[in-house]
């Protein structure tokens, strides 16, 4: 029986629907724990934002109403801008598959500029820069987060405040521990906290303004444009901490495959937004009424009774914060390797009905290592928000850049929408970026060096897998002429099935060649198997198999395909055994219990540049990616093969 075949999901298929989320979850149920995990990063930063605009280059900023009024404005515009119309309004429409974030987007913009010369490598490279942008944010964001909440105890409880780093230091341990259970878990845990503490953020700025309601004013626009043109030095030193407030608009983005874009929009607009907008303006009220709040105007909008409470919620918000640029680690993560850009690693799906919920142990482990020694490091927040933001802003432009690119095509963008988009959001952003430029030699050298090793590191990896794809086709030879030597040779044929996992059905695995060259046999019956993944949660048998015909109905050999859902675990073993039983494989059941299972997998060895020839790759980049194919995931193990029956064969491949 052979079954009719679906296209195959691919990482440059798009969605613009925004994927099927939702499966037996409630809108509001998703809203709730897309609290916990999207908008911590966003949602913590009136811990620190505005205390460090008046604290920035020896305190230009004054607490005086001209000054508060127009850093209030810039805020206020700064999230409504970047976050509410430019990410939650424009960008999470475009989404590649349910998937958001800088490769997503990336990808979609490949797709739709495919048949323009070289645009796909031109994409591929803008999406590289990015997520490596986004990376370098990710491990100072859980370090900042976290101290700048412990050490509200320097205001709470004094006597204290010499545990700060040892207790931030447990606190991210736990919270990396966390990550395993995944972030559906982990957001039905958070999602109440964190709107407990949105909830407790806005009723806190309440009150001071209305004591002092002429704060009210800051929102109008016009105080950030007398305060640009009043003091424009002073203004590209402030931007440099007004940009804080939307630190996690990216991380927002990359988590939409986590939750899906109505819950993410919902939250933002009904909770999120409102207690930002409440407490910046709470705090600066509080400024204007007592200039010397500046140096933690946070804590200091709570009574002395209520400040070690707020700060034990706050430490649970900026774990919180931590957990989502590691949930948008995870996903940018995942999209790289379907893009070919990282090798393949142990992916964990920890949903059964959300595909975007993922763990990535080697991910976990990286940003672990890095966060605490970022940590460790600098020991305190503020030194830290002076390495904030260089690699933040510059994640924004190149998002910018890819919308604009993607809505000319994808949304049919006339020319004075393109020009005014990039006005606004590119115009805003590169301003950003410029002020924070400053920050490079005082730590903002720091997320540019980590995103300079991940674009080395997936640039090796790209480049390296070329070649070696080259070699391995070379090798290989086509399927069609090797099955034709088969049965044209009678070559000598043994009893049982042998399995060869293979991409595609137009080379042969070099296992198969590697076992015909040296043992001048081959097993009675041979199926080459490739494996897709769906973007549903299960695949039902009926449309889990296809089989290719080969050209030849009594050789033996055949190719078929097999899709899993993305809940589904890819133990391929017994998918075979269910298609020998529908009747798509005319292979004894039985047999299949013992069948063998070869992995093609030959050795990786740096060669020596030829004499004259230019070399594909300098020296240190080959044992890079030697060394990352050698710590690549198993794919024995992915695929759930009997060890006692799986061999790995192939010829060496050198580079």
């Amino acid at each position: 029986m052979t079954q009719t075949r679906t296209p195959a999901p691919s990482a440059e298929a798009t969605d613009t629907g925004g994927g099927g989320h939702g499966h037996g979850a409630s809108i509001t149920a998703l809203a709730l724990a897309a609290l916990g995990v999207v908008f911590g990063d966003i949602g913590t930063s009136p811990l620190y934002a505005l205390r460090t605009v008046f604290t920035i280059d020896g305190g230009v900023v004054q607490p005086k109403p001209e000054d508060v009024y127009g850093v209030i404005s810039m805020m206020f515009w700064s999230m409504t801008i970047v976050v509410s119309f430019k990410y939650v309004l424009v960008l999470m429409r475009a989404d590649n598959n349910g998937e958001g974030g800088v490769m997503a987007l990336a990808a979609l913009a490949r797709r739709l500029y495919s048949k323009r010369r070289g645009g796909a490598v031109i994409f591929l490279v803008i999406g590289i820069v990015g997520v490596s942008l986004f990376y370098g944010d990710s491990v100072i964001t859980p370090a900042v987060s976290v101290l700048s909440a412990v050490e509200g105890l320097g205001t709470a409880a004094p006597s204290i405040s010499h545990l700060v780093v040892p207790i931030a230091a447990v606190i991210l341990v736990l919270l990396f521990l966390l990550q395993r259970f995944g972030t559906g878990r982990v957001g039905a845990l958070f999602g109440p906290i964190m709107l407990l503490w949105f909830v407790v953020i806005a009723a806190a700025g309440i009150p001071h303004i209305i004591r002092h309601p002429g704060v009210l004013q800051g929102i109008s626009p016009t105080w950030a444009i007398a305060f640009v043109f009043a003091h424009p030095v002073v203004t590209f030193v402030a931007i440099g901490a007004v940009v804080l407030t939307i630190t996690g608009a990216e991380a927002l983005y990359a988590d939409m495959g986590h939750f899906g874009r109505v819950p993410i929009r919902r939250s933002w607009f009904f909770v999120v937004f409102p207690a930002l907008v409440l407490n910046y303006l709470g705090q600066a009220a509080l400024v204007l009424n007592t200039p010397s709040a500046t140096k933690d105007p946070f804590f200091m909008l709570f009574p002395n009774a209520l400040q070690l409470p707020v700060v034990i919620l706050a430490t649970a918000a900026t774990v919180i914060a931590s957990q989502a640029v590691i949930s948008g680690a995870f996903s940018l993560t995942r999209q790289a390797v379907q893009l070919g850009l990282l090798p393949p690693i142990t992916i964990r799906q920890t949903s059964k009905n959300e595909g975007g919920q993922i763990y990535l142990p080697a991910v976990n482990m990286l940003l672990f290592i890095g966060v605490m020694a970022i940590m460790l490091a600098f020991r305190s927040s503020a030194a830290l928000t002076t390495a904030y933001g260089v690699s933040v802003t510059g994640a924004l432009v190149v998002d910018t850049l890819l919308l604009l690119l993607v809505a000319r095509q994808l949304w049919q963008w006339k020319l004075w929408k393109l020009i005014a988009a990039a006005v606004v959001f590119g115009g805003l952003e590169l301003t950003f970026l410029a002020g924070n430029l400053s920050k490079i030699i005082h730590g903002g050298w720091v997320p540019l060096l980590i995103a300079l090793a991940v674009i080395t590191v997936m640039t090796t990896w790209r480049r390296g897998r070329q070649l070696v794809q080259q070699k391995r086709q070379w090798l290989e030879g086509s399927l069609a002429d090797f099955i034709e030597q088969v049965n044209t040779e009678k070559i000598p044929r043994v009893e049982g099935v042998a399995i060869f996992p293979h991409p595609s059905k137009d080379t042969t695995p070099l296992a198969l060649r590697a076992n015909l060259e040296h043992n001048h046999i081959i097993h009675e019956h041979v199926l080459l198997v490739s494996v897709l993944t769906a973007n549903v949660p299960h695949v039902p048998h009926s449309k889990a198999f296809f089989r290719d015909d080969l050209g030849y109905t009594d050789d033996g050999i055949d190719h078929i395909t097999v899709k899993f859902g993305f809940s589904d675990d890819q133990d391929l073993p017994k998918a075979l055994h269910a298609a020998c039983l529908a009747d798509v494989l005319d292979i004894d059941p039985d047999d299949m219990e013992n069948a063998s299972y070869f992995i093609s997998r030959g050795g990786l060895r740096v060669g020596a540049k030829k004499k004259g020839k230019k070399m594909a790759m300098v020296g240190w980049r080959k044992r890079l990616f030697v060394g990352l194919a050698h710590n690549a995931a198993d794919p024995a193990a992915r695929f759930m093969l009997p060890p006692n029956r799986t061999v790995t064969m192939g010829s060496d491949v050198v580079i």
